[in-house]
């Protein structure tokens, strides 16, 4: 039977109790509706949800990997099949869905594709929407510096860690509406033209020396562990996680 649709005034502890669970984490939390989500797709990914229906976005932060990653990683009772970062971010929004058991939580990780392998979920788009971090694409870019035949993704920067985070994923509450909660516009960091072409050159053309991470001063970035975890290859990630074992351990 399905949960009953409710409707939550800005005065429920619902998004506190997302905000406390996941910002001891290294984790950061930003509700939206998914008709503002909708309303930017197209028709392919949009949710079959009514417009008001609540939704948070979560992005890791720089403390991520020693405030959750790390210790995670190093407990030997940690599973091994599958890559651990997944593994860890899995089970964090799993302990979602145990602190709320009353609802109809749908809960969609960045990396989960369709048997087509369309993305379940535009992050990039979700933190825009949510007012997280700025989406920055070729539109943004005019006029135009590049010409047809090039191929130019968007990137996302975030006001206080610039490229230094990541998008994780987003948590549906299908039976929560929210027509209160108010819309708040992402900071553009980013605001010239010769600034976001900049970035989105780094990003496309040399995303390996981190540097369009640094597009704004920025107060925190990965440690050396951190960008040597995400620098290896999933499949060589259980050797390194081994010796970090017997280094940190």
């Amino acid at each position: 039977m399905e949960k009953e649709i409710r409707k939550e005034s800005l005065n429920s502890d619902v998004i506190d109790k997302i905000n406390d669970f996941f910002s001891s984490k290294g984790l950061e939390s930003y509700p939206f509706k998914i008709g503002w989500y909708n309303e930017v797709v197209d028709e392919n990914f949009k949710f079959p949800y009514k417009e008001d229906t609540l939704a948070v976005v979560i992005i890791s932060t720089p403390s991520m990997f020693e405030a959750g990653l790390l210790p995670y990683i190093l407990r030997e009772e940690c599973p091994g099949g599958g890559d651990m970062l997944d593994n860890y971010l899995k089970g964090e929004f799993a302990k979602i869905q145990e602190i709320f058991p009353q609802h109809d939580i749908e809960a969609i990780h960045d990396f989960e594709l369709h048997p087509s392998h369309r993305p379940k979920v535009l992050v990039q788009t979700a933190g825009h929407v949510a007012g997280a971090a700025y989406y920055y694409q070729r539109k943004d870019v005019q006029p135009d510096p590049w010409g047809e035949e090039t191929k130019i993704f968007g990137v996302s920067v975030h006001p206080k860690f610039g490229g230094w985070f990541a998008l994780r994923g987003v948590l549906i509450f299908k039976d929560l509406q929210c027509p209160d909660l108010p819309k708040k516009a992402p900071d553009d960091i980013v605001p010239t033209h010769e600034l976001r072409k900049e970035l989105l050159e780094r990003f496309n053309f040399r995303w390996q020396d981190w540097t369009y991470r640094d597009i704004i001063l920025v107060e925190g970035k990965y440690s050396e562990h951190q960008k040597l975890y995400f620098e290896t290859p999933p499949k060589d990630r259980p050797q390194l996680i081994q010796k970090l074992k017997r280094e940190l351990k």
